[in-house]
């Protein structure tokens, strides 16, 4: 049979009502449940308990009456004692069973119980007070007379119908509890009987929505793999593109930067060049000439020193004049004079050679070249800063040259590298030496110190290390990367150290390598075939 489509729920709706028709039918035998386990809980809390101190009224009774016969009997008085010792717990015994049930301690039974232990406890309390009286026979008499046993019995009696009236009571109460555990489990069978067939049909729902859910699930999987083959596909040409476009741009970097700089390194060759060959040539005037003028000046000497002999000191004005302009000082400084002016200008001609030999930047052919002579040169460009200067003390340059045959390379690339390196050691010890000063740090002098040697036969190696601050490894990963530098804003391109990588490797095939840690300084090594093979 068929529902009419109004009367047709959706499996949300009859789901919802299952679990709301299970609420209804549960709530009720929870609460009934909860009632049944309170009943049994007051059973066991107060009805045994009152069950268990009857018995232990009965049995300190028992323990009582034996105590004050017995001490009637023997006249110890650790009968009586003993009878003391129980006394108080059949009284305690008593007053919480009063406690748990006043009502059966109210009637007329409870009452006669109560006159019949008073007096039972009369009775033997008089026999402990014959006993100390040495009157023993009186007092078994006395707890042995039909008064006392009448008085016992009745005693006996009424504790007796008073613990079967508490078991009968607890027996109704436990026929009450297993009433209530009956229906509590007859109602409960039912309202499982009555939720079974609703949650087969919940079920069946369920397992038709997750096979329904698994159908789309699988459907949207496999929409999602085709998604995400197609992305994937795309992703890897547009990472493709995106890479060939990164090294594309990384060449036109490398290759504006290593054009301006060769620009500007040409540009620094030509204005050397210039400058030192218009340096060169007054100063080669003055350089011959000086000879000239000291083999003058010596024959002038030679003159005067002839008129000297020839006694002319009677001229008053010639004498006047030697002493004016001091003849003697004359004589003996102007070869000294002539002397340091020919030094001069043999050092003015030395750094003219240099500037010559540095100015060779812009050359484009491989040439056998003396290597000493390329640092010396750079050395002696980057003289201004190596000297002492406001509290900053002089670098000293410890030369250690190895005998180097002529190395065939590209002088100007190699000046460039030897430049790039001993500007960043200037610096690095500057500045360390300026953090010292703030930190009022002692440190010691600063030095660069160039070593070359012969590595074998094909190959030479120059080192040019300093004791500087040194470098943290991150750093040294990424020493030689185009635009990296640790220089503040506008102290440093970035470009030097990246410059001299491709001078060294690429245009030389050589090596070139840092080796630093914090605090140990830096050192650069370059290796470079002493040949170049085509």
């Amino acid at each position: 049979m068929q529902l009419p489509n109004k009367l047709r729920l959706v499996p949300s709706q009859i789901v919802t009502l299952t679990v709301l028709l299970t609420l209804l039918l549960f709530i009720p035998q929870i609460l009934l449940n909860w009632q049944v386990y309170d009943n049994f809980n007051s059973i066991t809390k107060y009805e045994f308990k009152l069950q268990r101190l009857s018995d232990e009224i009965t049995y300190l009774d028992e323990v009582l009456t034996m105590s004050a016969r017995m001490n009637a009997a023997t006249g110890k008085l650790i009968w009586e004692e003993r009878y003391r010792q129980f006394e108080p717990k059949l009284d305690i015994a008593i007053k919480e069973s009063i406690k748990l049930a006043p009502k059966v301690y109210e009637n007329e039974d409870a009452k006669k119980i109560d006159a019949a232990n008073q007096r039972l406890v009369a009775m033997e309390y008089q026999s402990f007070e014959l006993v100390k009286k040495n009157q023993k026979e009186t007092a078994q008499l006395l707890l042995f007379n039909h008064e006392y046993e009448n008085q016992k019995q009745i005693y006996a009696d009424g504790v007796a119908k008073r613990k079967r009236n508490i078991s009968l009571q607890l027996q109704q109460k436990i026929n009450d509890y297993y009433k209530r555990i009956f229906w509590a489990i007859l109602e409960s069978i039912i309202s499982l009987l009555m939720l079974i067939p609703a949650w087969l049909l919940v079920l069946r729902l369920l397992q038709q929505y997750l096979k329904a859910k698994k159908i789309a699930q699988a459907a949207l999987e496999e929409t999602n793999y085709r998604l995400e083959m197609q992305v994937t596909e795309r992703t890897a040409k547009l990472k493709h593109k995106n890479l060939e476009l990164q090294h594309t741009l990384q060449d036109l970097q490398n290759a504006q930067v290593q054009l301006i700089q060769t620009e500007k390194m040409s540009s620094l060759g030509q204005l050397v060049a210039g400058v030192a060959h218009e340096i060169n040539n007054p100063v080669n005037f003055i350089y011959g000439n000086v000879i000239h003028i000291k083999e003058y000046s010596q024959h002038l000497l030679t003159l005067i020193n002839l008129y000297q002999q020839e006694n002319f000191n009677h001229n008053p004005e010639i004498t006047s004049l030697i002493n004016k302009i001091d003849l003697e000082f004359i004589i003996d400084d102007m070869p000294k004079v002539l002397s340091s002016m020919a030094v001069g200008t043999e050092r003015i001609r030395e750094i003219v050679l240099t500037l010559r030999n540095f100015s060779r930047l812009d050359e484009a052919e491989m040439k056998p070249v003396d290597i000493h002579e390329g640092i010396d040169s750079s050395l002696l460009i980057l003289q201004y800063r190596l000297k002492e200067k406001h509290k900053q003390q002089e670098i000293a340059i410890i030369k250690d040259y190895g005998d180097l045959p002529l190395v065939e390379c590209y002088a100007g690339g190699l000046n460039q590298v030897f430049m790039n390196i001993l500007t960043n050691a200037i610096d690095a010890l500057y500045e360390w030496e300026t953090e010292c000063l703030k930190g009022k740090v002692k440190k010691d002098l600063s030095s660069i110190i160039i070593h070359t040697q012969v590595k074998n036969k094909e190959c030479v190696i120059i080192s040019i290390k300093d004791n500087g601050p040194g470098m943290t490894e991150e750093v040294k990963t990424r020493l030689f990367d185009p635009f990296f530098t640790t220089k503040p804003v506008g102290k440093g391109t970035g470009l030097g150290l990246s410059i001299s990588y491709q001078i060294i490797v690429d245009k030389h095939n050589g090596k070139i390598k840092c080796i630093s840690s914090p605090g140990k300084g830096t050192e650069f090594v370059i290796e470079i075939p002493i040949k170049q093979v085509q």
